[in-house]
């Protein structure tokens, strides 16, 4: 197991869900809702959010990068959000769900322009590291992105819907009382995201000529 990519994986992710749920976070205060806020959550200092909720962001990944042989990382994170102030206010809570996904799609076009200033380093250069991380950056960060936008509980883009289409929320209601609807959703989220980040993936790779981390 290459133990520097298996740590950078990690970290990037723990980064990643940090900055995706501190923005959901950020987002509800400034439209009046403070549970975060007053939670410590509003934050880029990542122990709040591990505390929080250790199973996604700690237990979750470390799985994953076991089975995967250190291939793959993944997880998960939750903000604290006022039902009633999103019922009340349901923009404001379409805009806050969406704001953890466009957070990940900052970073990721961040690290993007990392990798094009850097260009073609020379191997095992420091620009060839910080490329490397860069590149774990750019295709975590629209993983992240991608998946929170399949409009189906739990991810964001049903939160997205529901505070844009308020009466979508008896659709959701009653999907949510399927049984093992969750492992549907991510079977579904897991399919779609595939169609489009991979062969996405493959064309960044292709277009920057140079092979970073897969």
């Amino acid at each position: 197991m290459d133990w520097e990519k298996v740590i950078t994986l990690f970290v990037v992710l723990i980064i990643s869900l940090t900055v995706h749920e501190a923005s959901h976070g950020l987002f509800a205060w400034l439209g009046g809702d403070r549970t975060a806020k007053d939670a410590g959550l509003v934050t880029i200092n990542p122990i709040p959010h591990m505390r929080r909720e250790p199973i996604g962001m700690i237990l979750i990944p470390v799985v994953v990068l076991y089975l995967s042989k250190g291939a793959y990382c993944f997880g998960g994170a939750s903000a604290p959000i006022d039902p009633y102030w999103a019922a009340r206010y349901p923009k404001k809570a379409a805009l806050m769900s969406a704001a953890g996904p466009l957070a990940n799609v900052v970073l990721a076009a961040i690290a993007f322009g990392v990798l094009y200033f850097i260009g073609r380093p020379v191997p095992e250069s420091t620009e060839m590291a910080i490329g490397q991380i860069a590149w774990v950056f750019v295709w975590l960060n629209m993983l992240l992105a991608l998946f929170n936008l399949i409009p189906l509980p739990p991810f964001d883009g049903a939160g997205i819907v529901h505070g844009l289409l308020p009466s979508s929320g008896r659709i959701y209601g009653a999907y949510q009382k399927l049984p093992l609807y969750f492992i549907v959703s991510m079977i579904a989220a897991s399919y779609l995201v595939g169609l489009v980040l991979f062969p996405m993936a493959r064309e960044v790779r292709s277009w920057l000529q140079w092979p970073y981390w897969q």
